[in-house]
């Protein structure tokens, strides 16, 4: 089973999400959506009519979305059968949220890796724009 596909988003802590945002686009070109977000699309080399993206977005310094307080940063994973995963992870021990999430941009989960840090899984919907 494949497991990830590759990186949905790089979340990171910020005291001033805006700011940090109209650094990175003046300074950098960071493409930053109205809504704070930035999306780099991309498409899969071994299917190339799949398109996907990889979100870049500073959280509140203050976020729980993070999970523990010290955590700076998350990065979330694409992969491709969620619930076939953490199946998977649960065999294996891996510490698992249990919180889901379901939305129309995809299903997600959560777990912890090694040091403590909450690591997001993204199954994006299937894409074959």
């Amino acid at each position: 089973m494949k497991r990830v596909t590759g990186i949905g988003g790089v979340f990171f802590r910020s005291k001033d999400p805006a700011a940090t945002n109209a650094w990175y686009k003046e300074h950098l070109g960071v493409p930053v959506g109205d809504d704070g977000q930035t999306m780099f699309w991309w498409r899969d080399d071994e299917q190339p009519q799949r398109r996907g993206m990889t979100v870049w977005s500073p959280f509140e310094a203050d976020t729980d979305y993070f999970g523990k307080p010290s955590q700076q940063w998350m990065i979330n994973y694409c992969v491709e059968n969620l619930d076939a995963l953490l199946e998977e992870l649960q065999r294996e021990g891996v510490e698992i949220v249990p919180h889901r999430e379901e939305a129309e941009y995809g299903k997600f989960a959560w777990i912890v890796d090694p040091d403590g840090n909450r690591i997001e899984l993204w199954e994006p919907p299937r894409s074959d724009e």
